[in-house]
Order: structure tokens, then sequence, then C-alpha cells
């Protein structure tokens, strides 16, 4: 086993990445030890099974390794290329699970219930996704189920109508509203 370097720990993401491109192992350890945990902790937050979010975190840095090559820094940030990698990876997990009924109230909406960040939360947050949840909270309820629905679950627009026995013309208007909404919300935050 390699010990750990210290002189990476202040790298920057894509200067990580970079050396993950090139092989370096010393590099991919890094980058794993650097969002280990705020990969999972997303894989856990739309799966909601810790066995199913570790086989996704593994296979999104899998993919990470393998594609590294193709990240491409003008586009975004090291850390939003890796989290979409998972959360893309999560939602198919998710939609092979689909035989198992998911009700949205079981997870996402009963952590917005408490100010207090649980463990979890903590886990699964970055300071950067601090005021989206913030800001998520104060939506009204049938906006808020609508935008979890379709950004953490992945669902779309039809799917979220079906569930939620609207009709699709309504369910595209609190979508849409709702998303309007929370990004005034969130940059009234961090203004």
């Amino acid at each position: 086993m390699r010990s750990r370097t210290p002189a990476l720990d202040h790298v920057a993401d894509d200067a990580l990445l970079a050396g993950v491109a090139l092989g370096d192992d010393a590099c991919v350890g890094a980058f794993v030890r650097r969002y280990q945990r705020r990969l999972f902790g997303l894989a856990l937050t739309i799966v909601g099974d810790v066995g199913v979010a570790e086989d996704v975190t593994q296979e999104a840095f899998l993919r990470i390794v393998r594609h590294a090559a193709a990240y491409d820094v003008r586009r975004g940030a090291a850390s939003t290329w890796a989290l979409t990698i998972t959360r893309h990876l999560a939602i198919d997990a998710l939609r092979l699970r689909r035989a198992i009924p998911t009700a949205p109230d079981d997870q996402v909406f009963a952590t917005l219930a408490s100010p207090a960040p649980s463990p979890e939360d903590a886990a699964t947050q970055s300071d950067d996704a601090a005021p989206a949840w913030l800001a998520l909270a104060q939506l009204p309820q049938e906006q808020r189920r609508c935008v979890v629905l379709a950004v953490i679950y992945g669902r779309t627009a039809a799917e979220i109508a079906e569930s939620e026995s609207i009709p699709l013309g309504t369910a595209k208007s609190r979508l849409r509203l709702g998303l309007a909404r929370l990004r005034d919300l969130v940059a009234q935050e961090t203004s």
C-alpha cells in the first residue's frame, strides 16, 4: 500500500484530474480521498440504499479515471463534472430499482423539516449547496415536490404528472416556476 502524498492535498482539482488522465496513481488516490464523501453522499441521497450508493460511487470513480482525459476545465469545475457523473449513475441505478416504490417524502422532504443538519446532511452537502437547500425549503410544497422529483430523482415532467396525479401542463408549470423561484432565492442568499 502506498503512503499518502500530502503534497497533493493542496493541488487544484483540475491538476489532479490531469494527473489521473496520465495514469498517476498518487493523483488518483488524492482525487478519491478528496471526493469520496461527497460522491457517496450524493449517491446515497438519490438511491437511499448504502450498498447501492457504494456501488454507484465505485462506478463513478471508475468512470472518472477512465474518462479523465475528456474533462475540459472550460466547461465547468472538476467537482461539478464528478458530481454530475455520480448523479447520472445514481439515477440510472434508481431507475433499475424502479420496481421498488419510492415516495419523495421518505427522504428528501424529511430532511427539510429540521433546520439543523443531520450527520447524513453534513456528509452529503457542501457549503456550496447550503443556499440551494435553504431556498428549496422556502418553495411551496407542490413546486418543491416537482423540483425534487426532477432534479434529484431524474424524473421527466410526464413521469411527475403521472406520479402526482396532475395534468402534464400543471407539472411543467410547477417545475418551471419552482426552478425560477429557486434560482431567485439562491441569488438573493448568495449576494
